[in-house]
């Protein structure tokens, strides 16, 4: 068992996580209110910024002064089930995840809204496995990964992110940001802050319920720790393999 998948030094939010929240009440379509689901079909304006989350995608892509600034949007774009700072904002409801899961449309905005912040952090999705590279031309990955070291509020945003693509389906991207971020780390000396590196190691790297998934990518960030060199060459095989056979690879050396 890799070591940041420890139960005893696992932060609360990521057991809760990876439990699926057992103290979370079902709940009822008919019932409760499906604000985060109706916001995802275009149907329902983010608060307090009264935006449509076409209107975000449009206005806001690169707008890298707002994207840092206005603390509201992100959990209107990546819902989880729990509270976050914006008291306008809603919980992901229990019912609403499989409705979301299973809109086409919904998780077309959510890859959209998960591609807008990879540019604000300097990196783009290449492939639908989950594979990342950094920015290219006209834009520049070097001003975006100083801004993601310079401020750590990021490092809550990015946990959030990746929860919520684990909460709607999502969840085969998350260990490509990662092993994206661990290459840049081990082999180019890059996004390489203690501060970045206590976040990935605790929190991020924990948030995927796959078992399989998270034990590999916490081992390759444990060799990385101690020592041991992850390249690009081995990410894009590892994402490769995982593309191909759905399953990172179990007898890959790193």
């Amino acid at each position: 068992m890799s070591t940041n998948d420890s139960r005893a030094s696992r932060p609360q939010d990521i057991t809760a996580f990876l439990a699926n929240y057992p103290r979370i009440s079902k709940s009822d379509s008919k019932k409760d209110p499906s604000v985060n689901y109706l916001f995802y079909l275009n149907r329902l304006r983010c608060q307090p910024d009264n935006l449509l989350i076409d209107d975000i995608h449009s206005k806001w892509y690169a707008d890298y002064g707002r994207l840092e600034g206005n603390h509201a949007y992100i959990q209107w774009l990546f819902p989880i089930q729990e509270d976050g700072v914006n008291a306008d904002a809603y919980r992901l409801l229990p019912h609403e995840i499989g409705m979301m899961r299973n809109s086409e449309e919904i998780i077309r905005r959510l890859v959209t809204s998960y591609k807008m912040m990879l540019d604000f952090y300097g990196m783009r999705l290449i492939s639908e496995s989950g594979l990342l590279g950094r920015a290219l031309s006209p834009r520049d990955f070097k001003p975006r990964y100083r801004n993601l070291l310079g401020n750590t509020h990021n490092n809550l945003r990015i946990t959030r992110i990746l929860k919520s693509l684990s909460e709607l389906g999502m969840e085969h991207l998350n260990a490509g940001f990662l092993l994206h971020v661990l290459n840049e780390q081990s082999e180019h000396g890059m996004l390489n802050s203690a501060s970045i590196r206590a976040s990935m190691d605790r929190w991020w790297a924990n948030c995927m319920r796959d078992d399989h998934e998270r034990d590999w990518v916490g081992n390759a960030i444990a060799k990385v720790r101690s020592g041991g060199l992850f390249t690009r060459e081995m990410y894009e095989i590892a994402m490769g393999i995982r593309h191909s056979t759905r399953r990172l690879p179990v007898n890959m050396v790193i």
